[in-house]
């Protein structure tokens, strides 16, 4: 009896130190598996699909923190294959929202759960921390041709004026750091009462997710880190360097450094559209503006192609090419939510960057960034991370100028259960461009202990074994680079997908051919002569014809926001032969008067297309 009742009150005191010892964490712990509440849907996600909330503290570290929302959403799987573990995802950024992306996780993983989970401060937890102020600095920088650096007051202030929202509403930005999100993935598999799962991460959330695993270490069965962002490396110190890096292996850097002297010495002027209010505005880009969005915009791999080609063309002057990128950046900049971005990059990135000044670019990022965190004042974090155990897979993308593959390999080398794989063609992201990054996840996941046994590595040339049980090559299937006399360089077909209206001459010029060809047999069969109008419509359809073709076979879409195949040139030949047959035609004897119609319709093309489609 002494003895148990010797244990019991061991016991009693163990619990009491651990409590006033450990601190909030471990007493929150106890209650978590009740901090869930159930939601309606904030966006459209498959059938079968819950939302909720995590309950958690705004900061672990206070007692008594206030409690915020952090929002999820979880998809069961019917199939008859079904796995026992998930897969947790989260978004990158900080601050982009994770739940958006439900349905193409449901069809990549059939046979699983699928979780997404919110980043706290995000759009779809509460308190959400959105900063559209930071939007409209940005855009009023944009507006003026000086330097970024000269600048910063339009986007630090409207910083400074979320925070002081933020602050009347009781928020602590102390609490919305990466230590914090880590622990709210943690608390969400106990929450949800599932043994054990798989976590995702891509970019930013690689951070986060990697610290999760660390922190659960048996909740954890395997780790996918896309586009690995490594805790030691200074993100902003290698961002110029990095896209520089990026550029001379698409064979760019050459005419990238002459693009940036132009415009630095001479802005060029844009008209685009305002992402808050939808207007109309003017904004004056320097070298370094155009950099940073070019950097930006090759995050996306299907633009990557195109990036040689057109930074030689920004370099000789043809700024009109850079509009459709200029158009995707203003939408880019309400694609996350500024104030989460800052309170996590002010503490857990910012004060361990020295943004000592570089030979070019400047991006507006770093230096926005700086000085918005100089000005918040947000504590330093503390830079330790824990050691992640589980199996794990890092996938980079070969033209990835975020978060480069070099930087990613040297990071797996460092995890001990971890294998890389790089994937040829790609950018950032590699999971949501590549169907092979996708199953060689899934293969990985399937078995993570083995896959990740022997170190496994794949280059983007495809050797190693990156791919194994995936049946793909992670070094085949890139789409070549767009060089410089690949494509006819115009901005005619993003105009007309803008005012589709402009394609009216060309089809005018179609239908009067077509008609033309009716006419001429008609006139054929009753002996009226019309040879050469069925010569004239049919030159015409013959251009239409080859045209459509040369269109269609263009494997990647986007080359046209910048250009059209070289060969339409030269089949527009064939419409200047079919205008000289319809005023050959038009000025025979006894020509009806409707002859004229072909004519003047041929000469409108011919400038039309000349003039202005191939200019």
């Amino acid at each position: 009896m002494r003895g148990w009742r010797g244990a019991a009150v061991t016991a009693l005191m163990a619990a009491i130190v651990t409590v006033l010892i450990g601190g909030p964490r471990t007493a929150y712990a106890a209650e978590r598996a009740a901090g869930t509440e159930v939601r309606p849907c904030p966006v459209a996600v498959p059938a079968g699909t819950t939302c909720g909330y995590l309950l958690v503290p705004e900061r672990r570290d206070v007692p008594g923190s206030r409690t915020i929302r952090v929002g999820y959403a979880v998809h069961r799987s019917t199939s008859p294959q079904r796995r026992p573990d998930p897969v947790a995802y989260s978004s990158g950024g900080p601050g982009s929202p994770s739940l958006r992306l439900a349905g193409f996780l449901t069809q990549m993983f059939p046979d699983r759960d699928v979780v997404v989970i919110e980043q706290r401060g995000s759009r779809y937890s509460e308190p959400s921390l959105a900063c559209p102020e930071v939007v409209g600095g940005l855009i009023e920088t944009l507006k003026t041709p000086k330097a970024t650096t000269e600048e910063t007051a339009p986007v630090l202030q409207g910083a400074l004026t979320c925070q002081s929202r933020y602050q009347a509403e009781g928020i602590d930005l102390r609490g919305y750091r990466t230590e914090e999100i880590a622990a709210d993935v943690a608390d969400l598999r106990a929450a949800l009462g599932y043994e054990q799962w798989n976590l995702m991460g891509v970019s930013y959330s690689t951070r986060s997710m990697a610290e999760a695993a660390a922190k659960d270490p048996r909740g954890t069965r395997a780790l996918v880190l896309d586009s690995f962002l490594p805790a030691q490396v200074n993100w902003y110190d290698t961002a110029a360097p990095d896209l520089r890096a990026t550029l001379a292996k698409l064979g760019a850097a050459g005419r990238f450094d002459e693009m940036l002297a132009r415009y630095n010495a001479a802005p060029a002027a844009f008209q685009t559209t305002d992402p808050l209010t939808r207007k109309r505005i003017g904004v004056r880009l320097t070298g370094d503006d155009i950099a940073t969005i070019l950097g930006e915009a090759m995050r996306e791999t299907e633009f990557l192609p195109l990036v040689p080609a057109l930074v030689d063309a920004l370099a000789d002057g043809r700024k009109e090419l850079l509009r459709p990128v200029v158009d995707a950046a203003g939408d880019a900049l309400t694609s996350h939510d500024w104030g989460l971005y800052y309170a996590v990059q002010c503490q857990d990135e910012v004060p361990f960057n020295t943004f000592a000044a570089a030979a070019g670019p400047r991006l507006f990022t770093g230096v926005a960034d700086a000085a918005v965190c100089a000005g918040w004042h947000l504590p330093r974090s503390s830079d330790e991370a824990g050691a992640v155990e589980a199996p794990t897979l890092v996938l980079g993308g070969q033209y990835d100028p975020t978060t480069p593959p070099e930087s990613a390999r040297a990071a797996a080398g460092d995890i001990p259960s971890a294998r890389f794989a790089e994937f040829a063609g790609v950018g950032h992201g590699v999971f949501l461009a590549s169907e092979c990054g996708r199953r060689t996840i899934s293969a990985f996941l399937d078995a993570p202990a083995s896959a990740a046994s022997g170190s496994a590595t794949a280059t983007g040339s495809g050797s190693g074994s990156g791919s194994a049980g995936a049946g793909c090559d992670p070094g085949a299937g890139a789409s070549a680079p767009v060089r410089p006399g690949d494509l006819h360089l115009t901005a005619a077909p993003y105009r007309i997908s803008q005012s589709p209206a402009l394609i009216a001459p060309f089809a005018v010029f179609v239908l009067v051919a077509a008609a033309q060809v009716v006419a001429g047999l008609i006139a054929l069969v009753r002996r009226r002569g019309g040879a050469m109008r069925v010569l004239a419509g049919l030159a015409g359809l013959a251009f239409a014809g080859l045209t459509a073709l040369s269109v269609t076979g263009v494997p990647n879409d986007i080359v046209f926001a910048i250009g059209l195949p070289p060969a339409i040139a030269w089949y527009g030949l064939l419409a200047a032969a079919a205008t000289v047959l319809s005023i050959t035609a038009a000025f025979r004897l006894r020509a009806a008067s409707a002859d004229i119609v072909p004519v003047m319709t041929g000469l409108v093309f011919i400038t039309w297309m000349y003039g202005w489609a191939l200019a």
